[in-house]
């Protein structure tokens, strides 16, 4: 499992809980995020792909599903299209294929996205409180504003390189989401699905799914109580 932007591992606690009922739950904590100590080296989506792909290895794994939620999604993608043999099955929560399926007025909060415009509102949140607690550098923070913020900037269109995966993939949103069910619509195209009728015999045209969760938000999916039998249902 990997995190969004600014997020800590404690916030799959719940999900985490349920799921590791009946399997083996690693849950990790990006570049600068955390308690993992930042480098000197820009946010980039394909090495953070890099960077779950060396994890996977460090602890053995010949092959892992992964979970990631935003940012943490992105991330996850990336290591399937790069790294495909170690990926069993994908699951992205509230993450798009390419960065314009954002709505406009999450786009102009990406571009204003800076230390300067955002430390001392953040200061004020769970999310800053959760990170200097755990932090091996405290006073990093408005570093990893200006990086992730540089990060969302950055242009980027998978949908090629979406076409070429082979593993099945759960695309998981709300219906009040950052992303537009119309967005993630196109998404699930990319991957095979909602182009056919699925036939009276029961043939699916793609493994992979779309899940809208009802009255869910991005910033409140991981609470949704429907959130875990979607995501344990399809990782079986």
């Amino acid at each position: 499992m990997t995190h969004g932007g600014y997020g800590l591992t404690s916030m799959y606690a719940d999900l985490v809980d349920k799921l590791a009922e009946d399997r083996q739950v690693v849950a990790i904590e990006l570049q600068g995020h955390g308690h993992t100590r930042d480098i000197a080296r820009p946010f980039r989506w394909e090495r953070f792909g890099d960077d779950i792909a060396g994890v996977i290895g460090r602890l053995g794994f010949s092959q892992a599903d992964l979970l990631g939620h935003s940012l943490g999604g992105g991330a996850s993608l990336r290591c399937a299209i790069q790294h495909p043999p170690l990926v069993r099955k994908l699951i992205l929560l509230s993450a798009p294929h390419r960065r314009d399926s954002w709505f406009p007025e999450v786009l102009a909060g990406f571009d204003q996205m800076t230390s300067a415009t955002l430390f001392d509102q953040m200061k004020q949140s769970p999310v800053y409180g959760g990170f200097v607690q755990v932090a091996p550098d405290a006073g990093s923070f408005p570093a990893l504003i200006d990086k992730t913020g540089d990060l969302l900037r950055q242009p980027y269109d998978w949908s090629d390189e979406i076409t070429q995966l082979r593993v099945p993939v759960e695309l998981i949103y709300g219906d009040a989401d950052s992303i537009s069910p119309t967005r993630a619509a196109e998404f699930f195209a990319l991957l095979g699905g909602g182009t056919r009728d699925a036939g009276l015999d029961g043939s699916l045209p793609t493994d992979s799914r779309l899940v809208i969760l009802p009255g869910i938000s991005h910033y409140n999916l991981l609470s949704s109580p429907h959130l875990a039998r979607v995501v344990a249902e399809f990782a079986r």
